[in-house]
C-alpha cells in the first residue's frame, strides 16, 4: 500500500490504517468519507458504492458524510470494524493539509448513536477473565452498555458463561489475546454458540496492576471499598480492560475527555456509571437454550420480535405495551432475567396491583410516560459529545414531567421508594427542564449547523447576527433614509452587487452638486458609472462585514450557548441515570398492570416452597392470537402433590404448547408480572430448564439427537428441588429402545432429585413409572374424543384438555392423514403398525439395583427377526412324531447357543 509520492493526505490514511488494521477506514475529505484500497474494492459492493480509481490506479470509494450512519449499520451487522477519520480542523484555516484524527471507532458492542441502534433493544458489551488455565475455570465478567453508561460486574462457570451473557443480549466479547491471536478454544466455544463478535485485546490490559489503574482513573477514586468490590477481585481485571477499550473506541485520551469536529463539547465517558456486583442468587435463571425454545426474545421460525413473550410488551401503549424506550429495554431484562429474590418479585406485584385496582391511576401515569424521550442514551450522547439540538430539547421535555410523577407516585404506598427517589431528583432536573424551555425553541433542527436552535432574547449577540441576516433590507432602507437626509439629496440610493457588494450611488449630477458634502459624510469613491458614481462609507462597509459574518457568528454563537447548556446538563448525569431508571420501572409496571387488565390475567401467590399450582392458565402470546378459543389448563406439581407429569398424546393435541405455557406462567411471575391463569400458586424458582423441539449444530459437527444429549445432560447436571424442567419428547433421535431407556433413567433420575418436571413423551411404557415411583411420578394425558369414520376409518378431535392418566396411542397415522399425506401411504403404514405392534401385555418390572441388574433389562417385547423363529413358523407338529418334534427342538435349542456364542 505504500507510495513513495504520497501526498500529505494520504500520509495521514496510511498512518491511521497502521494503527487500526482491522477497521475498515472512512476518511473524510470535505463532503464525503473516502475508501481506498482493499476497503474500497470490499466494501463499495456490499454499501451499494461506486468503485473508481484514483491517480496511480488506487481503488477509491466515497460516501455522502450526511448518511454515514446508513453505512455504519450495514457495516456493522455485516460483521465489520469501522474507523472513522474525521477533519478536526476547519479547512479555511488551515495552512496545508486540514488536521484530521481518528474520533471514533465503531464496533457490534460499542453503539451509541442514535441512527445506529433500536430504542427498545439492548446492546451490551462485555470482558470476559478466566481465573486459572483449565477448561472448567470459572469465569469473571464485566458488562457495559455504553449508551447508557450501566456498568455491572459477575461471575459463572465454564458451563454457564454463554447462558449468562446471553440473558445479557451481548454483542461483543472482549478476551485477553494469546500469542496466536485466535480466541482460545473455551472463548470460541462461547463465540460459536452465541454467534457474536469477539475482540481480543493484548494481555496486559488483563492484568491487575493496569486495569485497577484504568478502573481508579476513570472513576478518579483512589479504592474500591466504595464500590463494594476488593483490590484482587478478577471482575476487575476484567472491567479494567472493558475501560481502556471503551476509551479507545471512543477517541478518548488519558485525562478522559477528547476533541471531535462538530462536537458541542469535549467527549468523556462520565455517563459510565460505578461497576455494581451482581448476585447470581438475586434471579431466576434461564438460560441461552431455554430463552430460545420459549420464544421470549423472538420467535424461532422467522426470528421476529412480534409473537415473542418480550413482543407482548413493546405492542400498542395502554393494551399492555411499554410507551418508552427505557420501558422497553427493561421489560427485555426483566423476562429475560427474571428475579430470584421473593421481597423484590413481591414488590413488583404490589405495584402491579394497585394499578390494576386503580386503572385512573394507571391512565395518567401512562399519560405521563408517553411524551418522554430516551433519557438514558441522550445522556449517554452528552457525555460523548454527540449529543444534537433535538436530544437536549427532548430531554428538556422529559424531564419537565418529573414534577407530575411525583405527584402520582404520592399517596399510594407502593410506590413510595420511586416517589421518594423521584423527590430526590426534583429540585435537580425542574430547573434544567426549565432553562432548555426558556432557550431552546420546540421543534429544533436535527444538526446544530443548521442553526435555529435558541429563541430570541436568550443572547443579544445572536439575535444581531440574526437580524442582520433577516433584515438586511430593512437596515438598507432606513439607512438611504437616513444618508440622504444627511446629505440633503432625496434621490440617494443605497444597493448592493455580488461584485462590490454594498454602495451609496448618486447620479453624475447629484455627486456634481455634493462637493464637499461628500468628504465630511466620509463618502469614498468605489466605481464611476456612465451616469453615476458609486461611493462606500465607514458604516456601510462595517454593515457589510458584518452581514458576511452573520451567518457563521450565529452558528458559532448557537454553538457556544449549545456547549454551555450541555455542560450544565452533563453535570447532572447522575440524576438523570436515576430519573431514566424510575421511569422505566414505572413503564414496565405499567404495561404489565394494563396487560393484566385488558386479558384478565391474576396476580400469582408466591412461596418460597416447592409447590406450583394453576387453574385454567393460558399460554400468553397464543392467548393473544386465538382470543378465546384458547383452551386453559390446569396443574399441579410439588409440595405434596408428585414433583413429575408423564404426560401422554396425539401429535397435535397441544402437549409442547402446555409444558411450554407452565414455564412461561412461572417466568412471568417472576419478572413480576401478574399471569395467564384463574388463579396460581408458585413456589420460588431458581432455573428453568427447556429441553424442546429439533434442532442440530452441524457447523460444530453436532446432530439433532447429540444437541439433544448435551443440552439434557445441562440439566441433568444444574437442575435443583427449586428448578423447573420442561423436557419434550427426549430419546427421540435415536433407536427406540436407545431412547426409551434413557427417557426412562432421565425420569427416574429427576424424580429422585426433585425439581419440577413436565415430560412430554410418546413413550407409553414410562407411565408405568406413576405406579413404581408412586407419590414422585403422575400420568396426565391430553383428551382426544374419537369415533370411527367413513371407511372404518377412525376419527378424532383433540380436545387440548389435560387430564389424570394416560394416552393409549399417539394417533401419528391421522395426524399424517391430516397433513395431507396420500391416502395409500397412510393405509399401508397402518398395515405396517398392526405387524409391528409392540406388546404391552406383560408387565413391566422395576429396574433392579446395580448388583441384581441382568446383563440387558428387557423393558418390552418386540418381533424381531431370527432364523429360529423363522424355522417355528414352518415346522408342521401335526404331521411330527414325538421323537421328531424332539430332535427339531434340540436342533433348535443348538442354534440359538450358536447364535449367542
Amino acid at each position: 500500500m505504500s507510495d513513495p509520492k504520497q501526498t500529505p493526505a494520504m500520509k495521514q490514511y496510511f498512518r491511521f490504517k497502521k494503527e487500526h488494521p482491522d477497521c475498515v477506514l472512512f476518511f473524510r475529505m470535505g463532503d464525503f468519507y473516502e475508501l481506498f484500497f482493499e476497503d474500497a474494492t470490499t466494501v463499495a459492493p456490499q454499501l451499494g458504492l461506486t468503485l473508481t480509481e484514483r491517480t496511480g490506479g488506487v481503488p477509491l470509494a466515497g460516501a455522502p458524510h450526511h448518511q454515514l450512519d446508513n453505512y455504519l449499520r450495514k457495516l456493522v451487522a455485516l460483521g465489520y470494524r469501522v474507523a472513522i477519520a474525521d477533519q478536526i480542523q476547519d479547512p479555511k484555516e488551515a495552512k496545508g493539509v486540514v488536521e484530521r484524527a481518528v474520533t471514533q471507532v465503531v464496533t457490534p458492542g460499542t453503539l451509541v448513536d442514535d441512527g445506529l441502534l433500536d430504542g427498545s433493544a439492548v446492546n451490551r458489551i462485555a470482558a470476559v477473565v478466566f481465573t486459572d488455565s483449565g477448561d472448567d475455570s470459572p469465569a469473571s465478567v464485566a458488562v457495559a452498555e455504553v449508551s447508557t453508561g450501566e456498568l455491572t460486574l459477575f461471575d459463572a462457570d465454564s458451563k454457564t458463561l454463554a447462558d449468562e451473557l446471553a440473558s445479557r443480549a451481548i454483542s461483543e466479547l472482549l478476551f485477553a489475546e494469546p500469542g496466536s491471536g485466535d480466541p482460545p478454544p473455551r472463548t470460541q466455544r462461547v463465540l460459536d454458540r452465541l454467534e457474536i463478535a469477539g475482540t481480543g485485546r493484548p494481555a496486559w490490559h488483563f492484568r491487575e496492576e493496569e486495569s485497577l489503574e484504568a478502573v481508579l482513573t476513570q472513576f478518579k477514586v483512589t479504592t474500591l471499598a466504595g464500590f463494594g468490590l476488593e483490590t484482587g477481585d478478577p471482575a476487575v481485571r476484567a472491567a479494567g480492560a472493558l475501560i481502556r477499550y471503551l476509551r479507545e473506541t471512543q477517541a478518548i485520551d488519558n485525562e478522559g475527555v477528547a476533541s471531535r469536529p462538530g462536537a458541542i463539547a469535549a467527549a468523556t465517558l462520565a455517563h459510565l456509571q460505578p461497576p455494581k456486583r451482581e448476585d447470581p442468587a438475586g434471579r431466576c435463571i434461564v438460560d441461552a437454550v431455554s430463552l430460545r425454545a420459549l420464544e421470549i426474545e423472538k420467535t424461532i421460525r422467522d426470528g421476529a420480535v412480534k409473537g415473542s413473550v418480550v413482543g407482548l410488551f413493546l405492542g400498542q401503549a395502554g393494551q399492555g405495551g411499554c410507551r418508552t424506550a427505557m420501558g422497553k429495554r427493561l421489560v427485555r431484562d426483566w423476562l429475560c432475567r427474571p428475579a430470584g429474590r421473593l421481597e423484590t418479585i413481591t414488590s413488583r406485584h404490589d405495584r402491579v396491583a394497585a394499578l390494576v385496582s386503580d386503572r385512573r391511576l394507571a391512565d395518567e401515569i401512562g399519560h405521563a410516560l408517553s411524551p418522554i424521550q430516551d433519557v438514558a442514551r441522550i445522556a449517554g450522547r452528552l457525555a460523548l459529545g454527540r449529543a444534537t439540538p433535538r436530544d437536549v430539547v427532548g430531554i428538556g421535555r422529559s424531564l419537565s414531567f418529573i414534577e407530575r410523577l411525583c405527584e402520582l407516585t404520592d399517596n399510594t404506598p407502593a410506590f413510595a421508594a420511586q416517589h421518594s427517589e423521584l423527590r430526590g431528583i426534583e429540585s435537580v432536573l425542574r430547573p434544567i427542564a426549565e432553562r432548555v424551555e426558556a432557550e431552546c425553541v420546540e421543534d429544533p433542527p436535527a444538526l446544530l449547523r443548521d442553526g435555529g436552535v435558541f429563541r430570541e432574547g436568550v443572547d443579544k449577540r445572536l439575535d444581531e447576527a440574526r437580524s442582520l441576516q433577516t433584515d438586511a433590507s430593512k437596515w438598507l432602507a432606513d439607512y438611504q433614509a437616513k444618508i440622504a437626509q444627511e446629505l440633503d439629496l432625496p434621490g440617494i440610493k443605497v444597493g448592493y452587487n455580488k461584485v462590490f457588494g454594498y454602495y451609496v450611488e448618486l447620479t453624475a449630477v447629484q455627486a456634481a452638486s455634493a462637493g464637499d458634502r461628500l468628504a465630511q459624510h466620509a463618502l469614498t469613491r468605489k466605481q464611476t458609472l456612465k451616469n453615476a458614481e458609486r461611493y462606500i462609507t465607514p458604516e456601510l462597509k462595517d454593515f457589510e462585514d458584518k452581514v458576511s459574518r452573520a451567518e457563521s457568528m450565529a452558528q458559532e454563537i448557537e454553538r457556544e450557548l449549545f456547549t454551555k447548556l450541555t455542560a450544565e446538563l452533563t453535570k447532572h448525569l447522575g440524576a438523570l441515570s436515576a430519573f431514566s431508571n424510575a421511569v422505566a420501572e414505572l413503564d414496565v409496571l405499567t404495561a404489565f398492570a394494563d396487560r393484566a387488565t385488558r386479558r384478565g390475567w391474576t396476580r400469582p401467590e408466591m412461596t418460597s416452597g416447592g409447590e406450583l399450582s394453576l387453574v385454567e392458565a393460558r399460554h400468553p402470546v397464543l392467548e393473544e392470537a386465538l382470543e378465546h378459543d384458547f383452551v386453559p389448563n390446569g396443574l399441579t406439581l410439588g409440595g405434596s402433590d408428585a414433583a413429575l407429569a408423564l404426560i401422554t398424546g396425539p401429535n397435535m393435541a397441544g402437549k409442547s404448547t402446555f409444558i411450554r405455557q407452565v414455564a412461561l406462567v412461572t417466568l412471568l411471575a417472576h419478572a413480576g408480572s401478574f399471569v395467564p391463569a384463574k388463579a396460581a400458586t408458585i413456589g420460588l424458582t431458581d432455573r428453568i430448564f427447556t429441553r424442546v423441539g429439533a434442532d442440530d449444530a452441524l457447523h460444530r459437527g453436532q446432530s439433532t439427537f447429540m444437541v439433544e444429549m448435551i443440552e439434557t445432560a445441562n440439566i441433568l447436571n444444574h437442575a435443583g428441588e427449586k428448578s423447573l424442567v420442561i423436557l419434550d419428547e427426549i430419546g427421540r433421535g435415536t433407536s427406540t429402545l436407545d431412547g426409551l431407556s434413557l427417557a426412562w433413567a432421565i425420569v427416574e433420575t429427576l424424580s429422585e432429585r426433585g425439581p419440577r418436571t413436565l415430560f412430554a413423551t410418546h413413550y407409553h411404557e414410562l407411565t408405568d413409572l406413576e405406579s413404581q415411583l408412586e407419590g414422585k411420578v403422575r400420568n396426565l394425558h391430553v383428551a382426544v374424543r374419537e369415533w370411527a369414520g367413513e371407511g372404518d376409518q377412525p376419527e378424532i378431535v383433540f380436545l387440548h384438555q389435560i387430564e389424570p392418566g394416560r394416552s393409549e396411542q399417539s394417533f401419528g397415522i391421522h395426524v399424517a392423514r391430516l397433513a395431507g399425506v396420500p391416502q395409500a401411504v397412510t393405509d399401508r403404514a397402518r398395515d405396517v403398525l398392526g405387524s409391528l405392534a409392540v406388546h404391552h401385555g406383560a408387565k413391566v418390572e422395576a429396574p433392579k439395583s446395580p448388583k441384581e441388574q441382568p446383563a440387558q433389562m428387557s423393558l418390552f417385547t418386540e418381533f424381531v427377526p431370527h432364523p429360529a423363529v423363522d424355522r417355528l413358523r414352518e415346522i408342521k407338529l401335526d404331521e411330527m412324531s414325538p421323537m421328531q418334534a424332539f430332535d427339531e427342538l434340540r436342533r433348535l435349542s443348538d442354534s440359538t447357543r450358536d447364535a449367542k456364542g
